[in-house]
């Protein structure tokens, strides 16, 4: 029985979200150039279960770069309504279109004259008539068998919601650069990690001319740590990288005359390149495709700007 009706739950709230593609129209069109033209912030209200959604859907705004914070309609008509002005635009989410708390923040909002776009399953209702954009949300049926627990209803408001913030995050030309900036933190912040943020920087990047000689190679990588070191020109251009299979490789090669010989004899002429605003994810793809611990990062001029190591990617949450 239980599963019968879970699966029963998971029918009703797909069609519910599916049956939304019908209502992608006009309406939502003119909400999407409400939202684009706000020059303040979006406001989200509901009660209840529409005032959790709408916490959701407020948070999916401001992380796609829209500014958004959510106002519980209670607290907004016992002193919050000041977090409203004038350049704002308020999304009110009520799915029977008549909450009270709601209703009483209309007026000034529409003093002010913030435009109202109004999320609810009743066309018909005081919500509706008073929104200047009206998205339809009804549903079928709730999937609580009791039918009361709203379930279908806050699933198809959560996709609209989700579909207005992705409509908006394209018209707006969002980045992933963007998306980057305003998650540094966790593991999505990893994933969203730039070379640039990782890599060996100045002073501590190894480096030596193409005319050093070995000894000098070899001084120059245990005094850096690295395992490596860079060979580039007097303009910082890349010539080539010299690492310790390199070392190991030559040895065999030149054997005791190997310290006899100069950087330029020995380097890796092409070594992997990557740019410096290249992500994190990027770099460890091709170390673990080229079986490499080393990346050197340069500019479009073939300068050299740093140096990662696989040891730096062990820093956050890729590795």
């Amino acid at each position: 029985m239980s599963h019968d009706t879970a699966v029963k739950v998971i029918e009703i709230e797909a069609r519910a979200i599916l049956d939304l593609r019908e209502r992608i129209d006009a309406s939502f069109d003119r909400a999407i150039a409400l939202l684009f033209a706000c020059p303040g912030r979006v406001i989200v209200t509901g009660m209840g279960k529409s005032g959790l959604i709408g916490q959701k859907i407020s948070a999916t705004l401001a992380s796609t770069g829209t500014p958004s914070l959510f106002l519980h309609p209670a607290e907004a008509v016992h002193g919050d309504l000041g977090r409203i002005v004038k350049d704002d635009v308020l999304i009110a989410i009520s799915y029977g279109g008549e909450t009270d708390e709601i209703l009483a923040l209309l007026p000034l909002t529409k003093r002010l004259g913030c435009p109202l776009i109004a999320l609810t399953g009743n066309a018909r209702s005081t919500m509706a008539g008073l929104a200047d954009v009206h998205l339809d949300i009804s549903v079928r049926e709730e999937a609580c068998p009791l039918g009361l627990a709203p379930t279908a209803s806050t699933a198809a408001t959560l996709a609209m919601g989700d579909a207005l913030a992705m409509a908006l995050l394209e018209r707006r030309g969002f980045t992933q650069d963007d998306f980057a900036e305003l998650h540094p933190a966790g593991s999505l912040g990893a994933k969203l990690l730039r070379v640039e943020d990782r890599m060996r920087k100045g002073d501590d990047i190894p480096r030596v001319s193409p005319a050093s000689s070995m000894k000098e190679v070899l001084f120059e990588m245990t005094r850096k740590r690295l395992g490596a070191t860079t060979v580039a020109d007097e303009q910082g251009r890349l010539l080539g990288l010299i690492s310790d299979g390199d070392l190991r490789r030559q040895m065999e090669r030149f054997g005791y005359t190997l310290f006899e010989r100069t950087a330029t004899e020995c380097m890796t002429r092409t070594p992997v390149v990557i740019g410096r605003r290249e992500l994190a994810t990027r770099a460890l793809d091709l170390m673990e495709q080229r079986k490499i611990t080393f990346l050197v990062v340069v500019d479009s001029d073939g300068r050299i700007e740093g140096l990662l190591h696989l040891h730096d990617l062990w820093r956050t949450q890729l590795i």
